[in-house]
């Protein structure tokens, strides 16, 4: 019998949690059941599978990380809201790194649900590079850019790979100002 209350929301958000803790990698469906209190089998009425676990933790982190910064964007426009952006990018990753880490692959292109949830940073970031006057047909282009300069930093940061003793939050600054130095370059 599962234990009350297990719902698919309850089973996303115990694993997020722990892919927050241990490691997105290293997320399993028994340390998923053991911290909800349950056998593995009780799991499979939830989740199908690791998969479908996997797929639970990226859902409800790319609905959060949409969340986050569509909250950073409103009311801004322009510098001030790459700046405050990424700001919340790099804040996110920091703070949820097993569900920053469950964003890094895109939704199988079948999955609707999740394509739509994914779909929301991009467009945020996409938003924020219309500020800049990048044309609708240079976006998907423009927001790979960004979010390989943004993901970048921040997975460096997470992996410890910056040993030099210089303070990291103006080397974050540095990147974010040449980010916003190339925007306005390319716009003239």
């Amino acid at each position: 019998m599962p234990r009350a209350g297990l719902t698919p929301a309850v089973v996303a958000e115990t694993a997020a949690r722990l892919a927050d803790e241990e490691g997105f990698d290293r997320l399993s469906l028994s340390s998923v059941a053991k911290a909800a209190g349950v056998a593995v089998p009780s799991l499979y009425k939830h989740v199908a599978g690791l998969s479908g676990l996997r797929r639970a933790v990226g859902l409800l982190s790319a609905r959060e990380f949409g969340a986050v910064v569509t909250r950073a964007c409103l009311g801004r426009s322009g510098e001030e809201a790459l700046r405050s952006v990424a700001a919340a990018y790099r804040d996110y990753a920091r703070a949820h790194p097993g569900r920053y880490a469950s964003l890094n692959l895109a939704p199988a292109p079948e999955d609707a649900e999740a394509a739509e949830a994914y779909r929301v940073p991009v467009d945020v970031l996409a938003a924020v590079l219309r500020g800049f006057g990048v044309p609708e047909e240079e976006a998907v282009d423009e927001v790979r850019a960004l979010r390989s300069a943004l993901h970048g930093f921040v997975d460096l940061e997470a992996r410890g790979g910056f040993g030099l003793p210089r303070d990291v939050d103006r080397s974050f600054e540095v990147l974010v100002d040449r980010c916003v130095a190339g925007l306005r370059a390319r716009s003239g």
